[in-house]
């Protein structure tokens, strides 16, 4: 199990040209860094999430502050190792600490579509477990820099919305001719 409480860096960050980008999710206190890959629907679901929860903390509780910081634009810490790839995301609103908690779970072998509910139990964890503790503002950054990465990747075709290689692509609007 890897805790940051609290933390002074977590950031989503690529690795790789666009359209074969491997998409990461680290934090970083001190020297100890931790990165684990998450797939590009995880950080678009996460940076809408967080604004969402944001906004309802915000209207359940307006003496929060949540200031306006810039993106945190910075490359990703190196070297980057992979600690495990996420297959569950989970987020939570802290109220005691007023802190938003990211936890991901390492993806296994045996993760089904079931509806089962899914606890994080410390003590019967068979798997890596990477849990994040943020202020509010430090989340708020997190979504800006996971919706502005997702975002950032191969431009889409004005005729079929497929992603556009630099070599172009065959559009099935234009029935198989290059763009």
């Amino acid at each position: 199990m890897y805790e940051f409480n609290p933390v002074e860096r977590f950031v989503a960050g690529t690795v790789g040209a666009p359209g074969e980008r491997t998409f990461f999710i680290q934090a970083r206190t001190g020297a100890r860094v931790v990165s684990v890959v998450v797939e590009k629907s995880q950080v678009v679901a996460l940076g809408e999430r967080t604004k969402i929860m944001l906004r309802e903390i915000k209207k359940s509780d307006p003496t929060i502050v949540i200031k306006s910081n810039d993106i945190d634009d910075a490359p990703l810490e190196q070297p980057i190792f992979e600690e495990f790839r996420a297959g569950v995301i989970a987020m939570a609103w802290d109220a005691q600490n007023s802190m938003i908690v990211y936890e991901l779970r390492e993806t296994t072998g045996n993760d089904d579509d079931t509806d089962d509910e899914v606890v994080f139990d410390e003590k019967d964890l068979s798997v890596d477990l990477l849990r994040v503790h943020l202020s509010p503002t430090q989340a708020a950054s997190f979504a800006k820099r996971c919706l502005s990465l997702a975002n950032a990747g191969r431009l889409p075709c004005p005729f079929c919305a497929i992603p556009i290689d630099p070599n172009g692509h065959l559009c099935p609007r234009s029935n198989g001719y290059r763009r």
